[in-house]
């Protein structure tokens, strides 16, 4: 089959117009996903392809992590354009909120005209941008509101560090009973989970490990979507389709810890605190802890507990908290910032504090429970 120059060239000079809102918006969105410093260069691009008469798609890529977002346009001609994600969205950011026309030049230059404002970008071509992974099956489905929930209440605990790759992410479980996510970083341990919250069309349950780079994309993505996000997975990846958006990430592998034998069954201690008050106590008595270990200490004694820190080269601290303890007085050191993170995700309420002794692990949770099964776990510290 002969192609004609004509058909070439209407290939080469894709055009469309889209609006400066939606475009800021999903370029938000595929861009978070694209690394600043790659050693592959196509990978700080963004590839923007039509699908259909009036629907423009873009994906961004790091080879671990993908992102397509879908958008309607006025195409004029049909093709595929291939751009730097991260300068694209400095410019959609600053245009003058008017319509923004696209067209490909030679050389897979584009250009951008927006008003009065006009910019030629150096492009790629398409050829050159990785294949996504694509596979589609018949999807377990859970509410964005519920898997935002869950995110927001467990990534702060993941490691970061790289060499503990089992622990770079969160084991997310979902089966007929329903849904539960852990991380841990071997310190700490957070653990939520939500009875009868998933609907499982693929009739298999998930159990896998997702990186905290997708976490933190996902819980993007999710914000504001009223509604399910369909979940499946091939043999190496997991995909979130969340309406029009879609994310596809590299699932991990290796041994996640055994997170039920860390689980305290013999913590036969408990107080309660408010939280809101419970937070601002220790961030003031932190402030003279040792900046590596962030160590303070909690003494329990009947009716009261007293937060304390010293360091040697800047001085001491102590605030007291009035309590309804009424057992033994007890010592536990603990790193100031594990109990902050927590204390800033469940923000007001009240919060049960769990322990045994001042040398095996604690629990906190909110105090009223509700709707989720919520655990925070923290070891103790030598004081």
């Amino acid at each position: 089959m002969v192609v004609s120059e004509g058909a070439k060239l209407k290939e080469s000079n894709m055009q469309f117009v889209v609006s400066k809102q939606d475009l800021q918006r999903e370029l938000g969105f595929v861009q978070g996903v694209v690394e600043k410093k790659n050693t592959i260069p196509v990978l700080s691009n963004i590839l923007i392809e039509n699908i259909g008469d009036h629907t423009i798609r873009l994906t961004g890529t790091d080879l671990e992590a993908t992102i397509r977002c879908e958008m309607e346009a006025d195409i004029s001609t049909e093709g595929s354009i291939c751009v730097q994600a991260r300068k694209l969205f400095e410019i959609a950011r600053l245009l003058p909120d008017a319509q923004v026309t696209f067209k490909k030049e030679a050389n897979d230059w584009v250009t951008v005209t927006c008003d009065k404002t006009k910019f030629k970008m150096v492009g790629v071509s398409k050829d050159a941008f990785p294949e996504v992974p694509s596979t589609k099956s018949a999807p377990t489905m859970i509410s964005a509101a519920v898997i935002k929930t869950f995110i927001d209440r467990t990534i702060f605990a993941i490691t970061q560090e790289e060499s503990r790759y089992t622990l770079s992410g969160a084991k997310l479980i979902m089966d007929a009973e329903g849904a539960k996510m852990v991380t841990t970083d071997g310190h700490r341990l957070a653990y939520i989970e939500r009875k009868g919250t998933s609907k499982n069309g693929a009739g298999e349950a998930i159990d896998t490990l997702i990186p905290r780079k997708t976490l933190a994309e996902l819980t993007k993505i999710a914000a504001g979507h009223e509604g399910d996000i369909n979940i499946w997975m091939d043999a190496n990846h997991i995909f979130f389709e969340v309406g029009k958006r879609l994310l596809i990430s590299r699932m991990l592998y290796g041994q996640f810890p055994n997170y039920d034998m860390v689980m305290p069954k013999t913590n036969d201690k408990k107080v309660e605190f408010d939280s809101a008050l419970l937070n601002q106590s220790i961030r003031r008595v932190a402030l003279m802890a040792d900046e590596r270990s962030r160590s303070i200490r909690f003494h329990l004694e009947p009716n009261q507990l007293v937060i304390s820190s010293q360091n040697a080269e800047e001085g001491e601290a102590s605030e007291s908290v009035q309590t309804d303890y009424s057992g033994e007085e007890t010592d536990i050191g603990f790193n100031a910032q594990y109990l902050q993170d927590f204390l800033n995700v469940i923000g007001e309420g009240k919060v049960a504090f769990e322990f045994k002794d001042g040398n095996s692990q604690a629990q906190l949770r909110p105090a009223e429970g509700g709707e989720y099964d919520y655990k925070y776990v923290v070891m103790p510290m030598r004081i």
